[in-house]
């Protein structure tokens, strides 16, 4: 669709809807490439969904040249993720792609 609708997640509250180009997630669904962001204070735009997020990690979901949406993972601690843990989200989300759409 035209908005990023929240799916299964686990945490705290959370955003409902995401636009396209608004905030991490909707950066990274418009973008179609991996957001990485080690202080999410210091990303133009974030949406604080959880107050407690400090860095995040954003993978697109693709079924074919589409993306339906994105695997979203946040941490409370700032420059937590490293190239291993986008190389296995990467891989985590082609994965469940592939089951999911083929």
């Amino acid at each position: 669709g035209e908005e990023l609708v929240l799916g299964p997640f686990q945490g705290g509250p959370a955003c409902v809807r995401i636009a396209p180009g608004k905030g991490v997630c909707g950066a990274a669904f418009a973008s179609g490439e991996t957001l990485v962001v080690d202080d999410v204070l210091e990303f133009p735009g974030h949406i604080a969904c959880d107050p407690r997020s400090r860095s995040e990690v954003v993978v697109p979901l693709r079924a074919g040249d589409s993306i339906v949406g994105v695997l979203d993972v946040d941490s409370p601690i700032t420059d937590r993720f490293g190239p291993d843990d986008v190389q296995w989200l990467e891989v985590l989300a082609g994965d469940f792609c592939r089951l999911q759409f083929g």
